[in-house]
């Protein structure tokens, strides 16, 4: 399928704050990355605010805040048509028809539902009119004629009235349920209408992730999982990896999705230690745990040459992780266990010092005789009956940026090459 052209059409671009703005610039970004020619359509902005690869197209009338809007705004909000409407509605549709005229799908924010550029909602509408749009969907944050703040700025008839109509030909989007019924209210139309698309988060900023970690998120596909264990040890035998297979496997019985990932190399030195890891890879295919167990050793961007990683990207996996996993036969100390405490994770670990001596209560203490099936019932005791980790688990498969693109957004620009 060859990508559709997206135009997405606001008051403003970045680098003006705003919520709307904010949005816009995670939609941008995020279909830039998946391949989608995107270009912001807006009154102000700065193109060098925008993702690499997305363009700005800057038409001053489009901006609440141009000084000819601003004036009709103010009489239109008393109740008066002045006269000036009709000519800037027509000075938009001319600006506006070659440029739309580009591109196969064009997303508005907020112009079908808010009352800050009435001419621009009216030029919308005779592009509409006159097949002179392409497919359009009108994402609807807010709504004037329901609101308690802005209510008393619409009135019944033209032009406030296109701001509660609804166009057979445009597709609707709101931000929650509660939006949605709110919506098909004032259009008088079945909920079922009128599409819902949460908004999401980048866990690349939000969790701190350099270029090297978000990558190696990405290549693991912690984020699609429903239990990310990570063990930060070398592989030695001392460190039981053996056994943190077999768990992964029961883990994998029960229906969970896990992904253990053990962040130390083999010694190259050593062949006892490279014996040792290649004795871990023939457990972890007999178990059919491939893909839910990874040594970053073996996860680089060439899967054939040894991969490592520093402390910084360490800490980074802490980050993402659901906990710290040490089934250790013996340890001097376990610095994990105070890593672990300090990046807010749970800690399953054998007896190690500093996990019953620091620890205590607070961490998930474990006998290595312990059966692998029984430990990871208690493991997914605990996942199950966490709220933490359940709406973590929940946000991070379905409301980031790049899963709310996939599944919600991608289908509704598909749309007109598919019909």
């Amino acid at each position: 399928m060859s990508y559709p052209r997206i135009a997405i059409l606001h008051y403003s671009a970045p680098p003006v704050v705003g919520g709307v703005e904010a949005v816009i610039l995670a939609h941008t970004r995020t279909l830039v990355q998946a391949g989608y020619p995107a270009t912001i359509v807006a009154g102000r902005g700065e193109g060098g605010t925008l993702p690499a690869g997305a363009e700005l197209l800057l038409v001053p009338e489009i901006d609440s805040q141009h000084a000819e809007i601003a004036r009709l705004s103010a009489r239109l909000e008393q109740g008066q048509v002045p006269p000036g409407f009709e000519i800037m509605r027509e000075r938009l549709v001319e600006k506006l028809a070659p440029i739309l005229s580009r591109f196969d799908t064009l997303i508005v924010h907020n112009v079908f539902t808010k009352h800050f550029n009435l001419p621009l909602t009216a030029a919308l509408d005779r592009l509409l009119d006159g097949d002179h749009a392409p497919h359009c969907i009108a994402w609807c944050h807010d709504l004037t004629w329901t609101s308690p703040s802005s209510s008393s700025k619409v009135r019944p008839g033209y032009p406030w009235d296109l701001l509660r109509t609804r166009r057979s030909d445009v597709t609707y989007v709101v931000v929650s349920k509660r939006r949605q019924h709110t919506l098909a209210g004032l259009f008088g139309c079945p909920a079922d209408e009128i599409h819902v698309i949460y908004n999401g988060v980048d866990p690349q900023t939000l969790l701190g992730l350099s270029a090297e970690g978000a990558a190696l998120v990405a290549r693991l596909d912690l984020l699609g999982r429903d239990l990310v264990l990570l063990m930060p040890v070398r592989v030695t035998q001392a460190k039981n990896i053996e056994y943190a297979l077999r768990v992964v496997a029961a883990l994998k019985a029960r229906g969970c999705r896990p992904m253990l990932v053990l962040t130390g190399p083999p010694d190259p030195h050593d062949a006892q230690s490279l014996a040792y890891f290649h004795s871990l890879v023939s457990l972890r295919r007999e178990l059919d745990v491939e893909e839910e167990m990874r040594f970053v050793f073996e996860s680089g961007h060439d899967p054939g040459e040894p991969h490592f990683i520093d402390a910084d990207v360490v800490g980074e996996l802490y980050r993402v992780s659901d906990l710290m996993f040490m089934p250790s036969h013996r340890e001097g100390f376990a610095m994990p266990v105070l890593e672990a405490g300090l990046a807010g994770i749970p800690v399953v670990c054998t007896e190690v010092p500093a996990a019953v001596e620091i620890g205590g209560k607070d961490v998930l203490v474990f006998h290595r005789d312990e059966a692998p099936e029984h430990l990871a019932g208690r493991i997914l005791a605990w996942a199950e009956s966490s709220p933490l980790h359940r709406l973590r688990r929940r946000v991070r498969q379905r409301y980031t940026w790049e899963a709310i693109v996939r599944r919600d957004i991608e289908p509704l620009l598909c749309r007109r090459e598919d019909a």
